[in-house]
């Protein structure tokens, strides 16, 4: 007789499962197969697709100036600068980070990523006698970072996504025993590009003198905010209980996980104690290279310009899927679109279709979103024309019939799962 799967069990099979399913249809786990990228395009298989699945939103990554960045840092340091920075750094950490704490006008730390930045930076702010309130769509890499304060027995919970007066309610409670209430959430989060509600959370952290807040704030780098620091830093003054965290693997161009801080003294408690600053080696010269230039240009007027030109084919984008009468899921002017589509298998269809017509796009399936809630999630590239994504949209209008069909499903169903009004 077969032994009963574990809840861990379970969850790895399905997981394997759904990864099985789409690499068999080639839907994921592909290669690109250019000699050389132009932003808008990706050959798979031996065609030549439009590409829509690079969370690069500013296309900075082909921008001259940090490609030339990237070679004067590895001509000057080589491929590899091994030490910890323990023990001494390139020359290139000490004006990147300079360069970001301009930008930010608060203290930071330069790390190797953003999930190595969460796991360093989690368990050494969170003390023994405080409690975590997660947001219950917060990304995958703070939830794991989460996981190891349970070790310490600290008070983990979730509340649902952006419910601002189930949070307050939990707070009331959990503000007569703990010390310190962290409150962590995504700015810009990853599946529907949804946004948190920056000044309702720093009202809360005003009226409770416990509640800190903790943000990861990687999909609204660059695009937003002044000189490109992001989603919530647009949203006013930084305040005195963030704790802001974002990444530079998206529309900064370049790679690594910034901490910012809101005081000299829990950056440099970091610093100090930081695992990833202590025993893994440090970022690639021609990284830190690529970081300086980017740093530079956001830091210069042309920011704005480039965050106006992408806005406006965010705009674009959303309109044109309102007269085309798309389901377009939770509309915002983050440059992630979602388009639901329903079950898994009308999602798959539809992603397999469009590849067959010249188009690539990423699937949002479960378990990263609800079983009925697949989505083709559409990043918008400043690199993208209008016309790339008007041809990109009518041609889902065309296809999404077909692939409901398919499934024996319909648009009503789709309308359901979301809880649209048709």
């Amino acid at each position: 007789m077969a032994e009963l799967k574990s809840k861990h069990e379970l969850v790895l099979s399905m997981i394997s499962e759904v990864a099985s399913i789409t690499t068999r249809l080639g839907i994921v786990h592909n290669n690109v197969e250019d000699e050389k990228l132009d932003g808008r395009h990706i050959t798979v298989e031996g065609k030549e697709l439009l590409y829509f699945g690079s969370c690069g939103y500013l296309g900075l990554e082909f921008d001259q100036r940090l490609k030339a960045g990237a070679i004067d840092a590895i001509n000057r340091y080589g491929t590899q600068f091994s030490s910890s920075r323990a023990y001494v750094s390139s020359v290139f950490y000490k004006e990147s980070e300079n360069l970001l704490a301009k930008m930010f006008g608060k203290p930071v730390i330069l790390l190797q990523s953003l999930t190595l930045a969460h796991l360093s930076n989690i368990p050494i702010l969170v003390g023994d006698n405080d409690a975590v309130i997660l947001d219950s769509q917060v990304h995958d890499s703070v939830q794991t970072a989460v996981q190891l304060l349970k070790t310490r027995d600290i008070h983990v919970e979730l509340v649902r996504h952006n419910r601002l007066d189930m949070l307050e309610q939990r707070i009331k409670v959990l503000k007569e025993t703990y010390d310190k209430i962290w409150y962590m959430a995504d700015g810009v989060y990853s599946m529907h590009g949804d946004l948190a509600p920056v000044k309702e959370l720093y009202a809360l952290a005003d009226q409770y003198e416990q509640l800190h807040l903790y943000i990861d704030d990687i999909h609204g780098m660059s695009w937003a905010g002044p000189n490109g620091t992001g989603y919530v830093t647009s949203q006013g003054e930084y305040h005195p209980k963030l704790y802001l965290t974002t990444g530079l693997t998206k529309a900064f161009g370049s790679a690594g996980g910034v901490l910012v801080y809101p005081n000299e003294e829990s950056m440099r408690l970091v610093k100090n104690c930081s695992k990833a600053f202590i025993f893994s080696i440090q970022m690639p010269p021609m990284i830190l290279g690529a970081n300086i230039a980017s740093s530079k240009i956001h830091l210069s007027d042309e920011i704005y310009t480039l965050q106006k030109e992408l806005q406006s084919k965010v705009d674009f984008f959303n309109r044109k899927s309102k007269e085309l009468e798309l389901p377009l899921i939770g509309e915002t002017q983050s440059p992630i679109g979602f388009i639901g589509v329903g079950k898994p298998d009308v999602g798959y269809n539809m992603v397999r279709r469009m590849m067959n017509e010249g188009y690539f796009f990423n699937i949002s399936v479960f378990p990263s979103v609800s079983y009925n809630n697949t989505g083709l999630r559409i990043p918008i590239n400043r690199n993208n024309t209008f016309d790339d994504i008007e041809n990109l949209l009518r041609e889902i209008k065309i296809q999404l019939p077909l692939a409901l069909a398919d499934s024996q499903s319909s648009m009503q169903d789709i309308y359901k799962s979301f809880k649209l009004v048709a």
